[in-house]
């Protein structure tokens, strides 16, 4: 998994509107990236939502919000708009990019084993640096989480 102190860059997926989203257009101070397993279950409506409805106090910190899940646009277009979300869902079908963020991972449930997408959340400076890692995401705790920390940080 990268950690605090890597530099991202290179990093364009399709948004849910089919759109080339890439990391290095984003002129925000801060980019959150968070990977999550699948559009429209539960534990990942709970992290959108809240995502979602702190939509003032993200802009607040000047922090633009960016998911990632291996579903296809068409599906996370059904999730922004049942959901009504208000920022961009990122599709990343062939798990590139979660492998290059070490976050597509050898998974069990039922006693059978596969790969998928852990919950995990990276936030990243205006030059491309990781600067807080969050390695396994609780949805009902992960705003609180972001915003905790980015607002215990000295100002620059």
């Amino acid at each position: 998994m990268l950690s605090i102190g890597d530099k991202v860059t290179g990093i364009s997926l399709r948004d849910q509107n089919n759109s080339l989203i890439s990391l290095d257009d984003i002129k925000s101070k801060w980019v959150l990236i968070y990977f999550y397993p699948k559009a429209l279950t539960s534990g990942c409506t709970v992290q959108a939502c809240a995502l979602r409805d702190a939509e003032e106090d993200l802009k607040d910190l000047d922090i633009t919000v960016l998911g990632v899940s291996p579903d296809a646009p068409a599906l996370l277009k059904k999730f922004e708009d049942k959901e009504g979300l208000n920022f961009s869902l990122l599709s990343d079908e062939d798990h590139s990019v979660a492998e290059k963020f070490g976050v597509w991972v050898e998974k069990s449930m039922y006693g059978r084993t596969y790969m998928g997408m852990t919950r995990a959340s990276f936030l990243i400076d205006n030059t491309g640096v990781i600067r807080m890692v969050w390695p396994k995401v609780k949805p009902a705790d992960h705003l609180n989480d972001i915003l905790t920390w980015v607002r215990t940080q000295p100002s620059s």
